[in-house]
């Protein structure tokens, strides 16, 4: 039979039905490919830790809002503040993801495990962390045409907060001689605390670094019990950490006063200033359960614990803030 006329005639229902079925096999499996890959860039953003950068960004923009004479509070400015600070963030997360695969310090047994498992490849790593510095940097621009701050002034803390969120780990690599410790107190505290409020108002003003003294303190304690965790095999790789500085005893104390000196503040604020400041205090009894695991032998899932405690710590936090009638050290010029 010529294969012109075997290709005209009907197709057996059986043989039909089978290639109907394939069809609809494959269309699943390329869209779980899809869906898998999308999620291992989620995953190397470590979007448990975002929480980090936002409470400080939503501090300020709340003092922002509070500051005695503001009119003008921009929602769609606090929009493109966010999408910058977290995209920025995010690039840092890739960078060090990169920078500690390369140097040898990830290993089977680290809890990020992108590069280790091949998750993703080191150029993906690349292009990923290039993409979240570009969006950072579109987002800066949406910003700041919008704020009422000078672009020079905005660009001086912007540019200090990229650079360093890719010195960190890349280029001198702060977190592997004892400074990243220094560096997470400073930028993701009063920095970003003194940005948000002042690309809402344009105005600096330096009392805003008191209120983020008890996020500084809190999402440093996330990052010292991931140094305390990671402690020996820090050791092995020949990198520096505060945590292997100060030894696992000191560091318990040390992680004490991180958690604990920012409930401290808060009784404080209670009692002097306003009772709305009692907020925060819910997360007290997970902080103390919390630094009980971490005196343990088990603190394998301490710092994302922390990171979680960081969450709802910050939104007690601004939400206090924003209840206040009048906040503290807060005055017009």
């Amino acid at each position: 039979m010529p294969v012109e006329q075997y290709e005209s005639l009907p197709k057996n229902d059986s043989i039909a039905n089978g290639e109907e079925k394939n069809k609809k096999d494959k269309a699943p499996q390329r869209t779980k490919s899809g869906l898998m890959k999308l999620s291992s860039y989620v995953l190397a953003l470590r979007p448990w830790s975002l929480s980090a950068s936002l409470m400080p960004t939503l501090l300020g923009s709340t003092i922002a809002y509070k500051y005695p004479g503001a009119t003008d509070f921009n929602y769609l400015t606090l929009i493109f503040t966010m999408f910058t600070v977290l995209s920025v963030h995010g690039a840092g997360n890739v960078v060090n993801t990169y920078f500690d695969y390369v140097k040898g310090i990830d290993n089977r047994k680290s809890d990020d495990r992108i590069l280790v498992d091949h998750i993703l490849t080191k150029d993906e790593v690349v292009s990923l962390g290039a993409l979240l510095y570009l969006c950072g940097c579109v987002g800066f621009i949406l910003m700041a045409f919008l704020s009422p701050a000078k672009m020079e002034h905005l660009a001086l803390v912007y540019f200090g907060g990229l650079s360093s969120s890719f010195l960190y780990t890349g280029g001198i690599g702060f977190k592997y001689i004892a400074l990243g410790d220094v560096l997470i107190l400073i930028i993701f505290g009063p920095i970003s605390v003194l940005f948000a409020f002042m690309v809402q108002t344009g105005r600096v003003e330096w009392a805003t670094m008191y209120y983020a003294i008890p996020l500084a303190l809190n999402t440093e304690a996330i990052l010292h019990s991931n140094n305390t965790r990671d402690l020996e095999s820090d050791k092995k790789v020949g990198i520096v950490t505060l945590a292997i500085i100060i030894g696992h005893t000191a560091s318990h104390v040390l992680y004490a006063f991180l958690l604990f000196t920012p409930y401290i503040m808060f009784m404080v604020g209670t009692f002097k200033y306003s009772k709305w400041f009692m907020l925060p205090l819910v997360t007290l009894p997970s902080a103390f359960k919390i630094e009980k695991q971490f005196r343990s032998s088990d603190i394998q899932a301490v710092p994302k614990k922390t990171a979680r405690l960081n969450l709802y710590f910050g939104v007690l936090y601004v939400l206090a803030c924003s209840m206040v009638p009048k906040l503290p050290f807060i005055t017009q010029r």
